[in-house]
Protein backbone atom coordinates (compact mmCIF):
# COMPACT_ATOMS: atom_id res chain seq x y z
CA UNK A 1 0.00 0.00 0.00
CA UNK A 2 1.29 3.43 -0.95
CA UNK A 3 -0.56 4.87 2.03
CA UNK A 4 1.58 2.84 4.45
CA UNK A 5 4.63 4.54 2.98
CA UNK A 6 2.99 7.94 3.56
CA UNK A 7 2.20 7.10 7.20
CA UNK A 8 5.72 5.82 7.76
CA UNK A 9 7.34 8.93 6.33
CA UNK A 10 5.13 11.23 8.42
CA UNK A 11 6.57 9.55 11.51
CA UNK A 12 10.11 9.87 10.18
CA UNK A 13 10.51 6.10 9.98
CA UNK A 14 12.42 4.11 7.41
CA UNK A 15 11.31 0.68 6.21
CA UNK A 16 13.58 -1.11 8.68
CA UNK A 17 11.98 0.79 11.57
CA UNK A 18 8.48 -0.29 10.52
CA UNK A 19 9.63 -3.86 9.95
CA UNK A 20 10.88 -3.99 13.55
CA UNK A 21 7.57 -2.65 14.87
CA UNK A 22 5.48 -5.17 12.93
CA UNK A 23 7.88 -8.05 13.47
CA UNK A 24 8.61 -8.81 9.83
CA UNK A 25 11.62 -8.54 7.54
CA UNK A 26 12.71 -5.45 5.62
CA UNK A 27 11.89 -7.28 2.38
CA UNK A 28 8.35 -7.88 3.61
CA UNK A 29 7.76 -4.18 4.26
CA UNK A 30 9.15 -3.39 0.80
CA UNK A 31 6.58 -5.76 -0.69
CA UNK A 32 3.77 -4.35 1.47
CA UNK A 33 4.40 -0.85 0.14
CA UNK A 34 4.00 -1.96 -3.44
CA UNK A 35 0.62 -1.72 -5.15
CA UNK A 36 -1.67 -4.76 -4.78
CA UNK A 37 0.53 -6.38 -2.13
CA UNK A 38 -1.15 -9.27 -0.32
CA UNK A 39 -0.87 -8.25 3.34
CA UNK A 40 -2.13 -10.77 5.92
CA UNK A 41 -4.98 -9.36 7.98
CA UNK A 42 -3.06 -9.88 11.24
CA UNK A 43 -0.18 -7.71 10.01
CA UNK A 44 -2.61 -5.13 8.65
CA UNK A 45 -4.04 -4.98 12.16
CA UNK A 46 -0.58 -4.39 13.65
CA UNK A 47 0.10 -1.61 11.14
CA UNK A 48 -3.29 0.00 11.75
CA UNK A 49 -2.86 -0.19 15.54
CA UNK A 50 0.60 1.36 15.38
CA UNK A 51 -0.60 4.32 13.31
CA UNK A 52 -3.81 4.53 15.39
CA UNK A 53 -6.25 4.04 12.52
CA UNK A 54 -8.54 1.18 11.49
CA UNK A 55 -7.85 -1.38 8.78
CA UNK A 56 -10.82 0.07 6.91
CA UNK A 57 -9.21 3.52 6.95
CA UNK A 58 -6.03 2.03 5.47
CA UNK A 59 -8.06 0.69 2.53
CA UNK A 60 -10.16 3.83 2.20
CA UNK A 61 -7.15 6.15 2.06
CA UNK A 62 -5.52 3.84 -0.47
CA UNK A 63 -8.41 3.81 -2.93
CA UNK A 64 -9.62 7.39 -2.36
CA UNK A 65 -6.45 9.42 -2.04
CA UNK A 66 -3.57 7.48 -3.58
CA UNK A 67 -5.05 6.08 -6.76
CA UNK A 68 -7.81 8.63 -7.23
CA UNK A 69 -10.00 5.88 -8.71
CA UNK A 70 -12.83 5.90 -6.19
CA UNK A 71 -15.11 8.55 -4.77
CA UNK A 72 -15.46 9.23 -1.06
CA UNK A 73 -16.72 6.45 1.17
CA UNK A 74 -20.42 5.95 1.79
CA UNK A 75 -21.58 4.12 4.90
CA UNK A 76 -24.28 1.47 4.71
CA UNK A 77 -26.13 -0.94 6.95
CA UNK A 78 -27.87 -3.97 5.47
CA UNK A 79 -28.71 -7.40 6.91
CA UNK A 80 -26.70 -6.46 9.97
CA UNK A 81 -23.62 -5.67 7.84
CA UNK A 82 -21.80 -2.41 8.54
CA UNK A 83 -19.27 -0.96 6.19
CA UNK A 84 -18.20 1.55 3.58
CA UNK A 85 -19.43 1.29 0.02
CA UNK A 86 -17.01 2.58 -2.62
CA UNK A 87 -17.40 3.18 -6.33
CA UNK A 88 -16.59 0.47 -8.86
CA UNK A 89 -18.07 -2.24 -6.68
CA UNK A 90 -15.56 -2.16 -3.82
CA UNK A 91 -16.84 -2.50 -0.27
CA UNK A 92 -15.02 -2.31 3.04
CA UNK A 93 -17.14 -4.66 5.14
CA UNK A 94 -16.97 -4.54 8.95
CA UNK A 95 -17.99 -7.90 10.38
CA UNK A 96 -18.00 -9.57 13.82
CA UNK A 97 -14.83 -11.62 14.37
CA UNK A 98 -14.90 -14.90 16.29
CA UNK A 99 -11.38 -15.86 17.35
CA UNK A 100 -10.61 -19.48 18.25
CA UNK A 101 -10.69 -18.65 21.96
CA UNK A 102 -14.29 -17.43 21.54
CA UNK A 103 -15.65 -20.41 19.58
CA UNK A 104 -17.39 -21.95 22.60
CA UNK A 105 -18.80 -18.60 23.69
CA UNK A 106 -20.41 -18.14 20.27
CA UNK A 107 -21.90 -21.65 20.39
CA UNK A 108 -23.35 -20.93 23.84
CA UNK A 109 -24.70 -17.50 22.82
CA UNK A 110 -25.49 -18.01 19.15
CA UNK A 111 -29.10 -16.88 19.49
CA UNK A 112 -28.13 -13.82 21.55
CA UNK A 113 -28.01 -10.86 19.17
CA UNK A 114 -26.44 -8.65 21.82
CA UNK A 115 -23.51 -11.09 22.15
CA UNK A 116 -22.84 -11.02 18.40
CA UNK A 117 -23.20 -7.24 18.25
CA UNK A 118 -20.66 -6.97 21.07
CA UNK A 119 -17.96 -8.89 19.19
CA UNK A 120 -14.91 -7.03 17.89
CA UNK A 121 -15.36 -6.17 14.21
CA UNK A 122 -12.74 -6.66 11.54
CA UNK A 123 -12.54 -5.13 8.06
CA UNK A 124 -12.53 -7.06 4.79
CA UNK A 125 -12.21 -5.43 1.38
CA UNK A 126 -14.60 -7.25 -0.98
CA UNK A 127 -15.94 -6.81 -4.48
CA UNK A 128 -19.57 -7.65 -3.82
CA UNK A 129 -21.82 -7.84 -0.76
CA UNK A 130 -24.75 -10.16 -1.32
CA UNK A 131 -28.07 -10.16 0.51
CA UNK A 132 -26.82 -12.04 3.56
CA UNK A 133 -25.22 -11.62 6.98
CA UNK A 134 -21.44 -11.94 7.18
CA UNK A 135 -19.15 -13.00 10.00
CA UNK A 136 -15.42 -13.71 10.27
CA UNK A 137 -13.87 -16.72 12.00
CA UNK A 138 -10.38 -17.77 13.03
CA UNK A 139 -9.80 -21.33 11.80
CA UNK A 140 -8.44 -23.78 14.34
CA UNK A 141 -6.24 -26.69 13.19
CA UNK A 142 -4.78 -27.80 9.85
CA UNK A 143 -7.57 -30.12 8.67
CA UNK A 144 -8.17 -27.80 5.71
CA UNK A 145 -4.51 -27.33 4.83
CA UNK A 146 -3.34 -29.36 1.83
CA UNK A 147 -0.61 -26.95 0.74
CA UNK A 148 -2.53 -25.64 -2.28
CA UNK A 149 -4.05 -22.24 -2.98
CA UNK A 150 -7.35 -23.60 -1.65
CA UNK A 151 -5.83 -24.29 1.78
CA UNK A 152 -7.24 -22.74 4.91
CA UNK A 153 -4.41 -23.24 7.42
CA UNK A 154 -4.44 -23.00 11.19
CA UNK A 155 -4.90 -19.41 12.32
CA UNK A 156 -6.35 -18.17 9.02
CA UNK A 157 -9.18 -15.66 9.20
CA UNK A 158 -12.09 -16.39 6.87
CA UNK A 159 -15.05 -14.25 5.86
CA UNK A 160 -18.25 -16.29 5.90
CA UNK A 161 -21.61 -15.56 4.24
CA UNK A 162 -24.50 -16.95 6.27
CA UNK A 163 -26.74 -19.44 4.48
CA UNK A 164 -29.88 -21.43 5.27
CA UNK A 165 -28.91 -25.01 6.15
CA UNK A 166 -32.02 -26.51 4.58
CA UNK A 167 -30.96 -25.10 1.20
CA UNK A 168 -28.56 -28.03 0.87
CA UNK A 169 -31.43 -30.53 0.74
CA UNK A 170 -32.77 -29.15 -2.53
CA UNK A 171 -29.66 -28.37 -4.59
CA UNK A 172 -26.11 -29.53 -5.28
CA UNK A 173 -24.94 -26.01 -6.12
CA UNK A 174 -22.77 -25.71 -3.03
CA UNK A 175 -21.06 -29.07 -3.18
CA UNK A 176 -17.24 -28.99 -2.82
CA UNK A 177 -17.21 -25.47 -1.41
CA UNK A 178 -15.70 -24.56 1.96
CA UNK A 179 -17.90 -23.61 4.89
CA UNK A 180 -17.72 -22.72 8.55
CA UNK A 181 -20.25 -24.74 10.54
CA UNK A 182 -21.35 -23.44 13.91
CA UNK A 183 -22.53 -26.68 15.51
CA UNK A 184 -24.16 -27.31 18.86
CA UNK A 185 -20.84 -28.44 20.33
CA UNK A 186 -18.08 -26.76 18.28
CA UNK A 187 -17.15 -24.60 15.29
CA UNK A 188 -15.47 -26.30 12.32
CA UNK A 189 -14.29 -25.35 8.84
CA UNK A 190 -14.85 -28.05 6.21
CA UNK A 191 -15.52 -28.70 2.56
CA UNK A 192 -19.04 -30.04 2.06
CA UNK A 193 -18.84 -32.83 -0.52
CA UNK A 194 -22.26 -34.40 -0.25
CA UNK A 195 -25.69 -34.47 1.29
CA UNK A 196 -27.31 -37.46 2.97
CA UNK A 197 -30.97 -36.74 2.24
CA UNK A 198 -32.26 -39.72 4.25
CA UNK A 199 -30.20 -38.79 7.29
CA UNK A 200 -30.58 -35.05 6.65
CA UNK A 201 -26.84 -34.65 7.16
CA UNK A 202 -23.95 -32.82 5.50
CA UNK A 203 -20.92 -34.84 4.41
CA UNK A 204 -17.84 -32.95 5.62
CA UNK A 205 -14.45 -33.35 3.98
CA UNK A 206 -10.97 -32.26 5.11
CA UNK A 207 -8.57 -30.99 2.43
CA UNK A 208 -5.58 -32.31 4.39
CA UNK A 209 -4.84 -35.80 2.97
CA UNK A 210 -3.26 -37.08 6.20
CA UNK A 211 -4.99 -40.30 7.39
CA UNK A 212 -6.12 -38.80 10.68
CA UNK A 213 -8.42 -36.44 8.78
CA UNK A 214 -11.38 -38.52 7.59
CA UNK A 215 -14.75 -37.56 6.17
CA UNK A 216 -17.74 -37.53 8.49
CA UNK A 217 -21.38 -36.47 8.58
CA UNK A 218 -22.98 -33.68 10.57
CA UNK A 219 -26.78 -33.82 11.05
CA UNK A 220 -28.37 -30.61 9.86
CA UNK A 221 -30.30 -30.28 13.11
CA UNK A 222 -26.92 -30.02 14.91
CA UNK A 223 -25.90 -27.01 12.80
CA UNK A 224 -26.77 -23.68 14.38
CA UNK A 225 -25.28 -21.61 11.58
CA UNK A 226 -23.67 -22.25 8.21
CA UNK A 227 -21.32 -19.76 6.53
CA UNK A 228 -19.85 -20.11 3.06
CA UNK A 229 -16.19 -19.06 2.98
CA UNK A 230 -15.99 -16.19 0.50
CA UNK A 231 -12.56 -14.79 1.39
CA UNK A 232 -9.59 -15.66 3.58
CA UNK A 233 -6.61 -13.93 5.09
CA UNK A 234 -3.61 -16.05 6.04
Amino acid sequence: MEFIKQLRRKKGMNQSDLAAVIGVSLRTIQLYEKKDANIPIKNLGKIADYFEISIGELYLHEVNETDGQYSKKRTFLSHGNIGYRLDKGKVVLKVPLVMAASHKALVDNFQDESFIKGLFRIDFLVQVVEEAFYMAFEVLGDAMNDGTSHSIPNGALVLGKKMATNAFLSTTEYINRSFVLVCTDRIICKSITGISVDKKALVCHNLNPSPEFTDFEVPIDKVLGLYEVVKKQV
